[in-house]
């Protein structure tokens, strides 16, 4: 398997870390963050018009650069070494997926809306009593002469307090658990002012981004804000997933190598018993058990990218692996970057606590450790 970037890849790569290094140090990040809305605009604007990032992974034909996920990987894994919080997977991996396989003129003109950084998109998909199984469906959608209503409830709709958008998965044939039968429909959102028969209660998550859950009651949408084929949606849902699995595994490795880096150069400068305490052994040995389970990521990270053009249950393999291997150097690392540390670990004033509650909500993004060491197993079993 060939690791190695093309020359155009590699200058994608150092334009976006050239960019985040002089607009987007730590202070802004947590400015965005705490005191904002939970975006920058001229920041969005900056990724659509002078980085074009918005657009490297999405086709052409709606004005993107025609790239696929080895430049989403490039760009996630650089937005997580400079701890950026705008939705780019949320709007342009999930939402630019999901439109992708839906296709139709208002999934066109909406992709080309993310390529412009005019429209940012939320996934409505977990519920109260689903966890982590999205075919867990129970919101339904009825039609009703020329229009679809819409009932359930949505929690943890990633985005949603700042998005333009919300693509809803609801339910419309089959049992809840069913995955035929689920449908896709598309809902312009103003969070301030929701469509009338949805209640939307936002707030902010543990690693500050933003987040809402939904109350949907009698919401009425037009028959075209239906999304691909009616009861159709569960392998588009699969495939963008592991799509979004593989992205955040890029942005976890960005943030494992910023960690890891921070810790090394603070233990060369912690003067303990009169001398660094990089010099002593133990923590020497510790540190290279984080720079093992960090290329352990990395390598997942690249197997599950490489692999999202493979055959369905190689891919989905693939992307369960690398979510359990990102998923326990996060932790590894993550505690022991404090711990060595010590009490600074946890302050507001070092990067190394911020990026530590990203990496512990990475470890609950689209499914537990355990979640997808079944999903493992089970596809192993074939």
């Amino acid at each position: 398997m060939d690791f190695s970037m093309t020359k155009e890849q590699e200058l994608l790569r150092d334009a976006v870390a050239g960019y985040l290094s002089t607009r987007y140090d730590l202070t802004k990040s947590r400015t965005i963050a705490k005191t904002g809305a939970g975006i920058a605009p001229e920041v969005w604007r900056g990724f659509a018009e002078d980085l074009g990032i918005l657009g490297a992974a999405l086709p052409e034909s709606v004005g993107g650069i025609g790239g696929g996920p080895v430049e989403t990987m490039i760009v996630a894994e650089q937005l997580g070494a400079a701890l950026v919080i705008e939705p780019y997977v949320d709007t342009v991996v999930i939402g630019g997926g999901l439109l992708q396989r839906a296709g139709g003129d208002r999934a066109q003109a909406l992709l080309e809306s993310v390529v412009g950084g005019e429209a940012i998109i939320g996934f409505a998909a977990l519920e109260p009593k689903s966890g982590s199984s999205l075919n867990d469906v129970s919101t339904t959608a009825r039609r009703d002469g020329d229009e679809w209503v819409l009932d359930g409830a949505k929690i943890v709709v990633s985005s949603a307090p700042i998005a333009s958008h919300l693509i809803i998965s609801a339910r419309t044939a089959g049992d809840r658990r069913d995955t035929e039968g689920i449908s896709l429909f598309l809902v312009e959102f103003d969070p301030a002012n929701p469509p009338a028969g949805v209640e939307a209660k936002h707030y902010r998550t543990i690693d500050d981004r933003r987040a809402s859950d939904l109350t949907i009651t009698g919401l009425r949408l037009p028959a075209d804000a239906l999304l691909g084929a009616e009861g159709g949606a569960w392998e588009s849902i699969e495939a963008t997933i592991d799509e979004a699995i593989a992205a955040v595994s890029a942005e976890a490795v960005g943030l494992m190598r910023k960690v890891l880096n921070d810790t090394v150069e603070y233990t060369k400068q912690r003067q303990q018993f009169g001398q660094a305490i990089g010099s002593f052994q133990a923590l020497q040995h510790r540190m290279v058990d984080m720079y093992m389970e960090l290329e352990q990521a990395i390598s997942a990270q690249y197997l599950a990218t490489l692999k999202l053009d493979a055959a369905p249950a190689d891919r989905a393999r693939a992307a369960s692996a690398a979510k359990v291997t990102i998923s326990r150097a996060a932790r590894f690392i993550g505690q022991n970057a404090v711990q060595l540390h010590g009490g600074m670990g946890m302050t507001e004033e070092l990067a190394i606590g911020h990026y530590f509650k990203r990496l512990t909500a990475i470890d609950y993004e689209f499914g537990t450790s355990d979640s997808h060491v079944a999903r493992y197993a089970k596809l192993a079993q074939g």
